[in-house]
């Protein structure tokens, strides 16, 4: 529709997830109205965020340091993890202050329409972390959509010969919907109230 580069700019900000047509459209000439410097200093970041962002080596988690600011933190709870799908997830349990454990991101969920399985996940990290016998918790937080839930429901089965406390959020959260919308009181209260599925026993 338009020429050459100012229709493959559209394109590609069409990739983007959440990004329709016409969004793009609009997002494409606000940068082609911007300041040039603005625009540089934009793609630079982008460039830079490739460059220097990784994931956490214990967690999975997005950080610029070998290991992200909750795992290196001495303050948290270290026989307590949550299990997330995604690193947008940890913000949006972080923001409620409920939790003072840390986290395992999968980095996904099972989704066989996806060809995602459960070796495409960080699983076996999560099992690798509790050897220890430091973690006496796990919280499974994953979505509660039925790609969560088939990840939920895998985990708990993975988990059931470690002898730990596992639980899960309690509902409040919408079925259907993602932890990264769910305002802080709903996701605070799904903490408060979550229900166990296994606990330990004494052999």
């Amino acid at each position: 529709m338009y020429d050459g580069v100012i229709q493959d700019l559209i394109d590609e900000l069409g990739r983007l997830p959440g990004i329709g047509p016409k969004s793009a459209q609009r997002i494409a000439f606000f940068l082609l109205d911007s300041d040039p410097e603005d625009v540089h200093r934009f793609a630079s970041t982008l460039t830079e965020v490739k460059d220097k962002v990784h994931f956490c080596s214990i967690c999975g988690n997005v950080t610029v340091d070998t290991e992200c600011r909750i795992c290196s933190d001495p303050r948290r709870d270290l026989s307590v993890l949550c299990v997330v799908e995604e690193s947008k997830d940890v913000v949006a349990i972080e923001r409620t202050r409920e939790f003072r454990g840390r986290y395992h991101v999968l980095g996904g969920a099972i989704s066989p329409i996806a060809g995602i399985g459960p070796d495409q996940l960080r699983i076996k990290e999560l099992l690798q972390r509790l050897q220890d016998g430091a973690v006496t918790e796990v919280i499974i937080a994953t979505d509660p959509n039925l790609e969560g839930e088939a990840t939920a429901t895998y985990l708990i089965r993975m988990l059931s010969p470690y002898g730990l406390r596992v639980s899960k959020l309690a509902s409040g959260l919408p079925v259907g919907g993602d932890l990264e919308y769910a305002d802080e009181l709903t996701l605070g209260r799904a903490f408060e109230g979550r229900t166990t599925i296994a606990s330990v026993t004494n052999v």
